[in-house]
């Protein structure tokens, strides 16, 4: 997944303004560090409960944030890059994102809810028809988060393709530049596909008219007739077309191939900068991706991704970290910024991030449990204190929230 040259093309995004921060929190189990399953406030037991996802859920609700984020995969946890390892001190298992999404839904209001859904193993058929599902169970809330995985554990679990064995330093070799541009270009295919068989359905293509037995309109539906590398689909789907429409479609991004892909298929791209300036420099390839896409028109955020312990004191925030690593054996490490302080100080960085062009933040809380509350009770009242977070929602949608139109049904469109 190779870096590449990044531009600072001129944005097509939504023009960030000082009350116009996006946030949301990324759920993990009970948190993102490895430890966070050992802290009392974490509730291991309850892991698995639907209960324990509705009360994390329900409180970022409280926070006004914009939407949640559920974890996923087709494997277990592991501290390895590719492989699964053999740890019995951390968490390992995990309920699917779609179902807890769908399970939380009916218990909250005006929060978006976006699982993560495997594009690699998972048929974009059954994606679009569980997403689009979730939009109707939540009222128009739903999104997804589209996930490749490289991982072999996880291929055999389907029998239909073999990965090769790499580490994370085999990841400008050749062969490894070659299947992750295949493995993204097939994301891309998958979100095409479900796109289409959102939209297969018009809106109104059901007429449910008692009196003349007529329940649908046979002409507003069409076939997709998608052919591809990856994938042959006819359509169309057998759900009507969501109440957003197009659910928002959401994707991790770290380098060039995930760039390329945010900027010609996603809605929302989360990127994990550790400076203004290499989020200037990210936020700039996007939008290069974004026109070379034909894309150029239409709003694409970009989500700065951060990992959050927060206390009201800095040095308190530094030893609970310092304690969970050694909870863990190691210091721990991510992909994303990692940021230990006070809801004051990270309200600085997000605003000082916000500036490089930044829409919004994905945060995830180290302990869930502790920092959750902290971003919604702490972070949350001093962003609004400085005029920069919502003080109610605004949108009973989830594209409403982030200032995203209902698109036009492309199918309806054509025909007219």
């Amino acid at each position: 997944m190779p870096e590449s040259s990044r531009s600072s093309s001129p944005s097509p995004s939504p023009s960030p303004s000082p009350s116009s921060l996006h946030l949301a929190v990324a759920l993990d189990g009970a948190g993102w560090h490895p430890a966070a399953w050992r802290e009392e406030v974490s509730r291991p037991r309850a892991l698995f409960t639907a209960r324990y996802w509705t009360d994390l859920v329900q409180e970022a609700e409280r926070g006004l944030l914009d939407f949640v984020t559920i974890e996923d995969g087709l494997g277990p946890q592991s501290s390895h890059f590719t492989e699964p390892d053999a740890r019995t001190d951390q968490v390992r298992g995990r309920l699917d994102a779609v179902l807890v999404a769908s399970r939380v839904a009916p218990l909250t209001r005006r929060i978006g809810l976006v699982p993560t859904v495997v594009a690699t193993h998972t048929e974009p058929f059954h994606i679009s028809k569980a997403i689009a599902t979730l939009d109707y169970v939540s009222s128009g809330r739903a999104g997804l988060r589209v996930q490749v995985s490289a991982r072999r554990n996880e291929a055999a679990h389907f029998g239909r393709r073999t990965l090769p064995a790499f580490g994370i330093e085999d990841l400008d070799s050749p062969e490894v530049k070659e299947l992750t541009a295949d493995l993204f270009d097939e994301a891309a295919d998958h979100i095409e596909v479900v796109r289409r068989l959102w939209d297969s359905w018009e809106d109104g293509a059901e007429i449910r008219d008692v009196a003349t037995g007529r329940f649908i309109d046979r002409d507003k539906l069409h076939y997709i007739d998608f052919e591809g590398r990856h994938f042959s689909v006819k359509g169309p789907s057998i759900t009507p077309r969501p109440p957003q429409g197009q659910p928002v479609v959401s994707a991790l991004a770290h380098r060039s191939e995930p760039y390329q892909l945010v900027g010609r298929a996603a809605d929302i791209g989360y990127v994990t900068p550790h400076d203004a300036a290499e989020a200037r420099a990210v936020v700039g390839e996007i939008h290069a991706a974004q026109t070379t896409a034909g894309r150029a028109g239409e709003p694409v955020h970009v989500f700065g991704d951060l990992v959050v312990f927060l206390d009201d004191d800095p040095a308190t925030a530094a030893a609970r970290r310092e304690r969970l690593d050694g909870l863990a054996g190691s210091p721990y490490t991510s992909d994303a910024r990692i940021f230990a302080g006070t809801p004051a100080q990270l309200a600085d960085l997000l605003q000082e991030l916000q500036e490089a062009g930044l829409t919004g933040f994905r945060l995830r809380p180290a302990v869930a449990g502790h920092d959750l509350p902290a971003i919604t009770q702490g972070l949350v009242p001093e962003l609004q204190r400085r005029g920069a977070f919502r003080h109610a929602y605004e949108a009973d949608t989830l594209r409403g929230l982030l200032g995203l139109a209902r698109p036009a049904n492309r199918y309806a469109a054509a025909t007219a």
